[in-house]
C-alpha cells in the first residue's frame, strides 16, 4: 500500500509542478489554483506512505522519479530540449535512487 500512495504522490506532484508552467506566472486563475490542489494532495499521500516507506527512501523516489518525468514532461510537451547533459542528469538521479534504495535495510 505504501508504494502505491507514493506513486499517486508522485504523479500529483508532477500534475502540480505541469501547473505551475501553466499559470504562466499566476496569470491564469485555474492552473495557478490547480498548483495548490495538487501539492496538498501530493503531501497528504506522501505522509501516508511514510507509515509504510523509510523516509529517506520515500523522499529520494518521490524527487528523484518527479525530476525525471518533469525533465520528460518539459521534452514531450513543452519542446525543450533534450541535450546529452540532460539526459546524464536522468541518469544519476535514477543511479542515485537505486543506490539509496540498495543500501536500505
Amino acid at each position: 500500500m505504501g508504494w502505491f500512495l507514493l506513486a499517486a504522490a508522485i504523479l500529483l506532484e508532477v500534475a502540480g509542478t505541469t501547473s505551475m508552467k501553466l499559470a504562466e506566472g499566476f496569470t491564469r486563475p485555474v492552473p495557478s489554483v490547480l498548483i495548490f490542489v495538487f501539492y496538498g494532495a501530493s503531501f497528504v499521500l506522501l505522509t501516508f506512505a511514510l507509515r509504510h516507506i523509510e523516509v529517506g527512501i520515500a523522499y529520494a523516489v518521490w524527487a528523484g522519479a518527479g525530476t525525471v518525468l518533469i525533465a520528460l514532461i518539459g521534452v514531450a510537451a513543452f519542446g525543450e530540449a533534450m541535450t546529452g547533459l540532460k539526459l546524464l542528469g536522468i541518469f544519476l538521479v535514477v543511479g542515485g535512487v537505486a543506490v539509496l534504495h540498495a543500501a536500505q535495510g
